[in-house]
């Protein structure tokens, strides 16, 4: 497969799931939506359509690791969820470390003049967005 070009990514969450897209050229991603999901299953019908929409070549799942790099009660459940959309799309998903990006997010919606008020307009997508940029930028540091 060659590099991908166009991805999705996704901060899982049992709540909700942020959802960002990003490409490769610029490494560079945006949010995209926050989809509901009822204890960690999104409605798959909604994450056909982003699929169906954007025509990732891969997807990106934030793996939520514990400060010291260990995996979090939510770890597995993310890595499921990556193998889940890698089952129902058949599209190459990866994991990457999303340690301290809804922290990070939260930062930015706050220079931004948001004062709490998450639930109106969650940081989930921007998370997601901070994670998948995160994840290119380790691709395009690997040596060719």
């Amino acid at each position: 497969m060659s590099a991908p070009r166009l991805l999705l990514g996704f901060d899982y969450g049992s709540k909700q799931i942020g959802v960002a897209v990003g490409q490769a050229i610029t490494g560079q991603a945006r949010e995209l939506c926050v989809l509901k999901a009822q204890n960690g299953v999104p409605d798959w019908s909604q994450i056909e359509k982003l699929i169906q929409e954007w025509q990732p070549d891969a997807l990106v799942v934030g793996l939520p690791l514990n400060m010291d790099g260990t995996p979090s009660e939510m770890s597995a459940r993310a890595e499921k969820f990556a193998r889940r959309l890698n089952g129902r799309f058949n599209l190459p998903a990866f994991t990457h470390d999303e340690r301290l990006t809804t922290y990070e997010a939260k930062g930015q919606r706050l220079t931004q003049g948001q004062r709490g008020g998450y639930r109106e307009r969650p940081v989930d997508a921007l998370a997601a967005a901070l994670l998948l940029e995160g994840w290119l930028e380790q691709q395009l540091a690997q040596p060719l």
